[in-house]
């Protein structure tokens, strides 16, 4: 196939300003870099945060380090801060031409993208495909092999097999998010070597506190805020000030706060640095009202929180589980249930099997409740799984819940599922929850009942290959997912569709597809009756895909 000049594209050129290009030019590739054809390309909501935020997301600004300055000049899809750029992070593509430089991909073979630069940090985040690296919702992407490499070697490029339908492999990296939800491993002891932050409203918790170190770790250096004279810790340096207006705009790896001062609580949430642990202990008091907490930095800053009522740190700890996973037993609780990401959700705890679980699925749509209903009746049925699936607005279940994740971006939701939570409950904030928004959480309730608020972005390559060899291997079908298709001509309106939660499912674009529209597919009977035939039990599969890209090519 030969390789236009110039493609169609879907360009975020501003906040809220999105624009079909028909003409963006084909860039050229340079002697590390990868032209890859886009084969699908699915619709996130966390688009519609890049859309909303575009130079503000932490995705989306500049690269700081792990890669020069001089290098990234040399890469036209890097499209930091201002620059427009090319959204789409679910990515099935194949590759038409490489640089001479490149290796360990080849001219032909078809891919999986996985987006999630880790090792390239930007001030809130890192470095992404689909954010400040031009993404797939266009016909041509050029990827540069010193971003994709990791340090360790890994090309983030996952051969996918060709039994597969491009939608089945594109839809690997939601579920690969899913997946990372869950297998996360939670840091349950202190950051060794890092920096740690003791702020003590009181004395007398001295010894207790040396304890806490011998059992837990051992900081590199500890910043002491309080009044009552030197403090020694061992061998750990310690720096004392008395004021929290001397840390200035410093951030730690371990936060531990002795005190129940609500506007100190609050105030130290500033303090935790990314991947931080907030450490409250209470000293048998309590803040008698609730604290604004950052709820969006569980999910994108990776913070996490613990208390105790007590003197002793170290009983904070135990709240900490040793990952996101849900245990036998958990009731658990799925809130916007029956949305793209939410049938994710109740499909994996339906049919992981874990024992004795049962799942509560509530959506505020009922069109979208009757189509997972659909799914996961008789999934749930089949493998002795509890489901109780409720309109949220009229049936919200009157019980507590052992593990809740959430799939709205909605700050109160998360206060709610405190008050909803039973002792050692975890609640898995998986909607990306903007860093800035501040919520009221009771955190008396929380600590008193050991609850652990979680949250995680995007994926690794573990991730990725676990879930595209269930897919593989039949275990999963990422299919079932799908709820609508589209040509780049309404990949837009696709996008707009997800803001507006009209669609019960996932929206896959097919570049090479370029004039053709939005279809849902209960539509497609309509508009498309060849490719309609080919569906299973109203699911989309790969014949279907087939007959439609045999239609798009006439």
């Amino acid at each position: 196939m030969a390789i236009p000049e110039t493609q169609y594209a879907v360009q975020l050129v501003g906040p809220d300003q999105l624009t079909l290009n028909r003409a963006k030019p084909v860039p050229p590739v340079g002697p590390y870099q990868i032209l890859a054809r886009v084969e699908a390309v699915g619709l996130c909501f966390s688009d519609l945060k890049l859309l909303k935020q575009f130079d503000q997301h932490a995705r989306k600004t500049r690269i700081l380090e792990g890669i020069e300055e001089a290098v990234l000049a040399e890469i036209p899809s890097y499209v930091p801060d201002e620059e427009p750029t090319v959204p789409g992070h679910e990515t099935t593509v194949r590759i038409e031409a490489v640089g001479e430089r490149v290796q360990g991909v080849r001219v032909g073979g078809r891919y999986l993208v996985e987006t999630d630069y880790r090792w390239l940090p930007t001030t809130n985040s890192n470095g992404s495909f689909g954010y400040n690296f031009e993404g797939g919702l266009q016909q041509y992407v050029l990827m540069d092999t010193r971003v994709i490499t990791s340090p360790e070697g890994q090309v983030f490029l996952l051969p996918a097999p060709e039994t597969l339908s491009a939608s089945a492999v594109a839809l690997v990296e939601p579920w690969a998010c899913v997946e990372e939800a869950y297998r996360v491993r939670e840091r349950k002891d202190l950051r060794e070597g890092g920096q740690m932050l003791v702020v003590a409203d009181q004395g007398g918790f001295e010894e207790t506190f040396i304890a806490f170190l011998g059992r837990f770790g051992r900081p590199g250096r500890i910043t002491l805020v309080w009044r009552f004279g030197p403090m020694t810790a061992g061998r750990i340096p310690v720096h004392t000030v008395e004021h929290l207006d001397e840390l200035g705009d410093s951030h730690f790896d371990d936060v531990v706060y002795f005190g129940s001062d609500v506007d100190t609580a609050a105030r130290l949430f500033e303090h935790v640095g990314p991947n931080g642990l907030y450490n409250i202990v209470q000293c048998g008091t309590r803040f008698g009202r609730t604290v604004t907490v950052p709820v969006g930095r569980f999910h994108y800053g990776n913070i996490r929180l613990v208390g105790t009522f007590g003197m002793d740190p170290a009983e904070s700890m135990i709240s900490i589980p040793a990952s996101g996973e849900i245990r036998p037993n958990d009731k658990i609780h799925i809130v916007g249930a029956a949305g793209p990401m939410g049938v994710m959700h109740v499909i994996r705890n339906i049919c992981q099997g874990v024992p004795g679980v049962s799942v509560h699925a509530g959506d505020l749509d009922d069109h979208r409740l009757g189509l997972l209903n659909r799914v996961a009746v008789p999934m749930a049925a089949q493998r002795g799984v509890p489901y109780y699936p409720y309109h949220a607005a009229t049936g919200k279940p009157n019980t507590r819940f052992d593990y809740t994740a959430l799939m709205a971006p909605v700050g109160p939701l998360v206060a709610q599922a405190v008050q909803d939570a039973e002792p050692r409950g975890i609640i898995n904030v998986f909607a990306g929850i903007p860093a800035t928004v501040t919520t009221e959480l009771d955190l008396d309730t929380y600590i008193e009942r050991g609850l652990y608020i979680l949250g995680t972005s995007g994926s690794v390559f573990e991730d990725m290959e676990i879930v595209l060899e269930k897919v593989a291997s039949g275990k999963l079908n990422t299919d079932i997912s799908v709820g609508a298709i589209s040509g780049m001509a309404g990949a837009v309106e696709g996008i707009r569709a997800v803001e507006k939660g009209l669609i019960p499912g996932k929206i896959l674009v097919y570049p090479g597809c370029a004039e053709m529209g939005l279809i849902p597919l209960e539509r497609l009977g309509e508009d498309l009756p060849r490719v309609a035939a080919r569906l299973e039990n109203g699911l989309w599969n790969k014949r279907a895909e087939e007959a439609l890209l045999a239609t798009c090519a006439k």
